[in-house]
């Protein structure tokens, strides 16, 4: 691929509680004039905004539409439970679904987990969003299930969190438009986030072989400069090669008597 063949930009979408920092740090040190674009987009936005053209690669919440959408999963998360900094679950270091039977638990709209029957108590009304619930838990409303990543996004002082064993979990995956052939620069966030070197054959393309007669006169080249060299240095002809160079003959005229 040539110079002129990449794009002068690569747009990356990623969900609420993934962070690419480290991705993007890479990219900016190997492909320094080929800047990153991160587009924010929510776990149900993702999907459309790639299919649709709006990002050429995202780092998402599976599952996705694997006929539209190619995906590697890279992670896969820890639930929690988010509670009040004074409950009583707090003095455990983790939480069970059964510990939960007698707890409202939120499930908000834009809730990630695939869960089969929610435990605990339903809340009256389903939040609107995760934040929404966030602001639930802290007034003592109930308590919220999430992947650990949005407990931090979300975190509040007065509140804090648990892993709960055997609760669904989340899954993030790189996912891109699926296309006969994967792009470079998709090629490229790909090694990056598997921890390729930047030497790899599976990342940008290798720069094409030199064509043999090109090879061959650098060769003669410097086969010619070699020789040149040795041609200097080898005395002329019936002349003996003088031992001190410059000093010597400066050394020879002193030895002459001066007249006064």
């Amino acid at each position: 691929m040539t110079g002129s063949d990449i794009p002068s930009s690569f747009r990356l979408a990623y969900v609420p509680g993934v962070t690419p920092t480290k991705w993007v740090r890479v990219w900016h040190e190997r492909l320094p004039h080929t800047s990153l674009e991160l587009v924010q987009a929510t776990a149900a936005e993702a999907p459309g905004l790639l299919a649709g053209g709006g990002a050429d690669a995202g780092l998402v919440r599976l599952p996705v539409d694997r006929d539209v959408l190619s995906a590697i999963p890279l992670y896969t998360e820890t639930t929690v439970v988010v509670i009040p900094k004074d409950h009583v679950a707090t003095a455990a270091e983790e939480v069970s679904l059964a510990e939960l039977s007698d707890e409202i638990v939120l499930h908000p709209l834009d809730d990630l987990l695939d869960w089969e029957t929610l435990p605990g108590r339903p809340a009256v009304e389903r939040p609107a969003t995760t934040a929404d619930a966030i602001e639930l838990v802290a007034a003592g409303v109930g308590v919220l299930l999430v992947p650990q990543s949005l407990a931090r996004l979300h975190h509040r002082k007065d509140l804090t969190y648990r892993p709960v064993p055997g609760a669904p979990e989340s899954r993030v995956a790189l996912s891109w438009p699926e296309a006969e052939v994967t792009p470079d620069l998709v090629e490229e966030f790909i090694g990056i986030v598997r921890g390729r070197t930047v030497n790899s054959t599976r990342g940008r393309a290798a720069t094409p072989p030199r064509p043999a007669k090109d090879k061959a006169k650098d060769k003669a080249k410097r086969g010619g400069a070699a020789g040149g060299s040795s041609a200097r240095q080898k005395p002329a002809a019936g002349r003996k090669p003088q031992a001190g160079g410059r000093a010597g003959g400066q050394s020879g005229k002193r030895g002459k008597p001066r007249g006064r």
